[in-house]
């Protein structure tokens, strides 16, 4: 099984490593909880009537880490391209990982520019998968709809990715369905 690092914990981060955490993915988050959805009020989010930015974070978090990613409170450094897959480096140590998902903090533009990633208009180029011009290297939310972020997009976003990777993962297309639990 390959390993997944995200960078970041928006709703593209999270909505991405929920998808693979909960289909057995080894997932990574590295995170602050420092996200502008802090400073949101959800109203336009289907399926959320009326929520607070911070309470959107505080559950989607606890979703995330109940389904099995590893969430990380730490500051990324540095990324490179190690053998086919990427290094993650923090002050906690390094993770070699196979595919990594930039989804948001402070650094993730310049992690991209680093890894060679293509950009247009301010944005890092992505496909409808938000994959870029680097094998392996996925964006979503802000970092590439930086005049049209909204949180249901980035998550969009997010779960296209996470699914692209667990598609190339199976050698075929992997679809997670929502089924209802069973009595």
């Amino acid at each position: 099984m390959s390993r997944t690092a995200v960078i970041g914990d928006g709703p593209a981060g999270l909505s991405a490593a929920l998808l693979l955490a909960k289909n057995d993915h080894d997932t990574i988050v590295f995170a602050q909880d420092g996200t502008l959805m802090h400073k949101a009020h959800l109203y336009n989010y289907l399926g959320v009537e009326d929520l607070s930015g911070s309470d959107f974070q505080n559950i989607a978090r606890r979703q995330v880490a109940a389904v099995g990613a590893d969430l990380r409170e730490v500051e990324v450094l540095e990324v490179a391209s190690a053998d086919g897959g990427f290094t993650v480096r923090t002050d906690d140590g390094e993770e070699t990982v196979d595919n990594l998902i930039l989804a948001g903090g402070k650094a993730a533009g310049s992690f991209a520019e680093a890894l060679g990633a293509d950009r247009a208009d301010g944005a890092l180029t992505v496909d409808a998968d938000g994959r870029t011009s680097v094998d392996g290297l996925y964006a979503a939310g802000h970092l590439v709809r930086p005049q049209r972020s909204q949180a249901i997009i980035s998550a969009g976003d997010g779960a296209a990715a996470a699914l692209d990777i667990l598609s190339r993962e199976a050698g075929k297309d992997v679809h997670d369905w929502d089924v209802p639990p069973q009595d």
